[in-house]
């Protein structure tokens, strides 16, 4: 395989496979799912390449099912400290100044995220960057149900965390990827960001609309959650 051409050495997946092997590829996974400081990281290049790894036999020798087991675990868990990190902190993350790992503007898309999705988006939130970090500690800090996160919270770390490392390794086994991994890594990478294009877009005209007809929406598109909004708990 050859590196993937996209920021600097730590961020490839294969590099990161490679240095640290499979507690690495863990450790990204439950970083991302919960940790606020885990929101730039490669989750979905890196379980793709997992897959694709395992079963070419290279630096991961596990049997794959494993892999997807410990993967799916550490999805949960992860979600899991993001949730209760936000049950802890409360609406006083919306308050947080900006600094070079945190953006005001990432929590404010994750809130406007889950108020349009409800719990569902603990699942869709699983395939989009950065909103996946971000949206756990929202449902917590919106003292979501715990039952129902719990029930969201594992679906979606099955359908992300097996899905798509089974994906790479289904494809791992096909000549057209092998020889051309870096591209379909690229091709990864820019797919999952789609989401966020999207909903970048669509945040606009609503502003655009709002603006035209003199109100005034509120920075990001979202407000801060209360105990009593439409997913506190009762």
């Amino acid at each position: 395989m050859d590196a993937l051409a996209l920021g600097p050495s730590w961020l490839d997946p294969e590099y990161l496979i490679e240095s640290f092997g499979l507690i690495g590829v863990l450790g990204v996974v439950f970083a991302e799912s919960g940790l606020l400081i885990g929101f730039f990281l490669p989750g979905d290049s890196l379980l793709f390449t997992t897959g694709l790894l395992v079963v070419n036999g290279q630096y991961l020798d596990y049997p794959l099912w494993l892999v997807c087991v410990l993967i799916v675990l550490a999805a949960i868990v992860g979600d899991q400290v993001g949730y209760l990190f936000g049950r802890k902190v409360g609406p006083s993350l919306f308050n947080r100044p900006d600094s070079r790992l945190f953006k005001q503007e990432n929590v404010e898309k994750a809130h406007a995220f889950f108020e349009k999705h409800g719990p569902k988006s603990l699942v869709l939130a699983r395939f989009v960057p950065i909103i996946r970090t971000f949206t756990p500690i929202i449902a917590g800090v919106s003292h979501m149900q715990y039952r129902s996160f719990v029930i969201f919270n594992i679906i979606g770390g099955v359908l992300w965390g097996a899905g798509v490392t089974l994906l790479g390794a289904a494809l791992g086994q096909v000549a057209f990827v092998n020889e051309h991994i870096e591209l379909i890594l690229i091709a990864i990478v820019l797919l999952s960001v789609v989401p966020i294009v999207i909903e970048f877009l669509r945040a606009r005209r609503s502003s655009a609309r709002e603006a035209a007809g003199g109100g005034a929406p509120a920075p990001g598109g979202a407000s801060t959650p209360s105990r009593g909004g439409r997913h506190a708990k009762r």
